[in-house]
């Protein structure tokens, strides 16, 4: 293979070689090269390394800008709360911008945040929240009840869909003077401490139309909210940067900025985190998380998500460019045998994570626990010849080891899966084999999220279309059961809603459980809908996932785990208390060498590497010439 821009010396027999050719001999030009070669590597080193040791002499300003630097795997896709869907947008929705209520790391109980306290009379119907004193935006400008009432009032008016899961029910919010705001609902509202709403200027979001702002409003930086950070600087795909607020009502948070850095290659997060450049970082790979538990230097979590990772169908009753099998519950239910949950946890997840069964994630909830668990005579497990069966009993034969259709023709489906989850490739692998053994065949897509998003809210003519058959994607929901219950609703086909599955029964109980404000009475509620849900098969829940992050605990401290002992310190939308709390650590935060000031010092030691060359090379010449002689 050719050489680009290298030339082959001619040979003996070239023209040009010869005497009549000569000039100084080769090793007198070489020996004359690296001479030069020093010499300007000398003047490199005597400029450049006084200036670099007498910055290694001085010690560190007091006031040097303390920055946390945190490493992610999915992108921050919209700084508009409207608009943006990823778990790190959320994330960064709750740093800059407060909610009404927020929740106690320790337990994730219901906690004050905008709001220091509340109370409802006996109806259940009308809520009163308090809201601080003395607040104001980071434009300056005072934040009272009013933007609450116009926060809540501007999604409902709207039919905000991002957040009208959480506003369901609410038939105004008033705010009779500065301090109190007044939510009357229709019925009374099991979630309404669990909703996850950035409360929004007035003086700026009263400005934008709200269709602009529900389809293309960019929200550029500096956004304008109370929360501990703001947002002063967004560049996609590549990281988005947080200077603290020095006003926030809970105390200043004790970094002076927060840069969430993007990555499209998890090993190379890993690395970057192992060498300084960056403190912590989450969607760590399982073959990298091994060796970062055992590093004393780094706290290495493996928590419990609050989601899981789905097999999902396009089930939609309407226009659809999915195949039409899949609006069969009994097909897909049938898929539910056919897949070998124990083996995905072991050879995708590498163990970390726990096999999926129902929609409310196992090992999380507490008290109480939302997890319905199927019994024994109705669970799934791996069983492909009762998928078979399942399947002929359904009215769907098999010819020649193919499944056919009720026409007749054998069945081919579409398999996308993208970057959420992370494993997604691994997993899809594994799918396409095991409905291949029951006869399916599946072409396989491996894409962006954003390409998969276009497919499964695919529009023809400005009508919702889904264009897909099968996708592997994940969910991760909030505290309250509320939102992962929502997203199954007809009103939510479009929007939140990937597989366009519904049922009258289940909005029915959703509707329900809404309204029972007793955790008992409404888990009776929620695991009836799990039930609807587990028989039909809109989604066959693959996993559990295990959340791998790792934090540098030999230059910080003040990382708080939320839930105690088993959540996320660095990614969770609901807590936001390792940003306020963690600090370096005393006389671990000596600064960074950049590349730039390295220069000198790498000038110097390549130019005393030219220096030894040069001896070498006299010395052996003359002791050929003397051995010549």
């Amino acid at each position: 293979m050719p050489l680009t821009g290298f030339t082959e010396a001619p040979s003996a027999g070239d023209a040009g070689a010869g005497p009549a050719a000569r000039g100084p001999s080769g090793a007198r030009l070489l020996l004359l090269a690296l001479l030069a070669t020093a010499a300007v590597l000398a003047a490199g080193l005597s400029v450049g390394l006084a200036g670099a040791l007498a910055g290694d002499s001085a010690s560190p300003s007091p006031a040097a800008k303390v920055t946390l630097r945190v490493g992610l795997v999915n992108a921050v896709d919209n700084l508009n709360p409207f608009i943006g869907y990823s778990t790190p947008s959320y994330l960064v929705y709750h740093l800059n911008y407060s909610q009404l209520t927020g929740y106690e790391a320790a337990d994730v109980t219901p906690a004050p945040d905008l709001a220091e306290s509340w109370s409802h009379d006996a109806s259940g119907k009308v809520w009163t929240f308090k809201i601080r004193s003395g607040v104001t935006w980071q434009d300056g400008r005072p934040c009272t009840a009013r933007d609450v009432a116009f926060t809540y009032t501007y999604i409902i008016k709207n039919q905000m869909s991002a957040f009208t899961s959480y506003t369901a029910g609410i038939e105004k919010v008033e705010a009779p003077d500065d301090a109190t705001a007044v939510f009357t609902c229709s019925k009374p509202k099991a979630n309404i401490l669990g909703m996850v709403v950035p409360i929004l200027p007035e003086h700026i979001w009263s400005k934008i139309d709200p269709k602009t702002a529900g389809q293309s409003f960019q929200n550029k930086p500096p956004l304008v909210g109370t929360g501990p950070f703001q947002v002063v600087e967004f560049k996609r795909g590549e990281y988005t940067r947080l200077a603290a607020n020095p006003g926030y009502f809970l105390g200043r948070p004790k970094i002076d900025e927060l840069i969430l850095e993007e990555y499209t290659n998890p090993d190379t997060m890993v690395q970057d985190l192992r060498s300084g450049a960056i403190d912590a970082c989450w969607g760590i790979p399982e073959a990298q998380f091994e060796p970062l538990s055992q590093d004393p230097g780094f706290q290495a979590i493996d928590y419990v998500v609050k989601g899981y990772d789905e097999l999902g169908f396009n089930c939609y009753a309407g226009p659809s460019l999915g195949s039409p099998v899949l609006k069969d519950w009994k097909f897909r239910q049938a898929l539910q045998w056919a897949i070998d949950q124990n083996t995905l946890v072991s050879i995708a997840y590498s163990g970390y994570a726990t096999p999926g069964s129902t929609i409310m994630v196992q090992g999380f909830y507490r008290d109480p626990d939302w997890h319905w668990t199927p019994p024994a005579d109705v669970a799934y497990s791996f069983d492909p010849a009762k998928a078979t069966r399942a399947m002929a009993a359904a009215g769907y034969k098999t010819d020649g080891g193919k499944l056919l259709d009720k026409r007749g023709k054998p069945i081919a489906l579409r398999l996308f899966a993208c970057e959420a989850p992370a494993q997604g490739q691994r997993i899809g692998k594994l799918l396409v084999g095991w409905l291949e053994a029951i006869g399916i065949d599946v072409k396989f897509t491996y894409m962006t999220e954003g390409a998969m998003n276009e497919y499964l809210y695919n529009e023809k003519d400005g009508v919702f279309t889904p264009n897909m058959d099968l996708f592997v994607y994940n969910w991760t929901g909030d505290v309250d059961p509320d939102f992962m219950l929502s997203i199954f609703l007809k009103s939510q086909i479009g929007d939140w809603s990937d597989c366009a599955w519904w049922s009258p029964q289940y909005d029915e109980l959703y509707s329900e459980q809404a309204a029972t404000i007793d955790p008992a009475q409404r888990k009776t509620l929620i695991d009836e809908m799990q039930q609807i849900v587990y028989e039909q098969s809109p989604y066959v829940i693959l996993a559990y996932p295990k959340g791998l992050e790792a934090e540098n605990t030999s230059r910080w401290e003040g990382w708080v785990q939320s839930p105690s002992g088993t959540g996320s310190a660095i990614f969770s939308v609901d807590n936001t208390a390792s940003y306020l709390f963690v600090h370096p650590k005393a006389g671990a935060m000596a600064p960074k060498k950049s590349a730039a000031a390295l220069l000198p010092i790498v000038l110097g030691a390549a130019a005393l590497v030219v220096i030894v060359v040069i001896v070498v090379f006299v010395r052996r010449s003359r002791g050929r010439v003397e051995e010549q002689g």
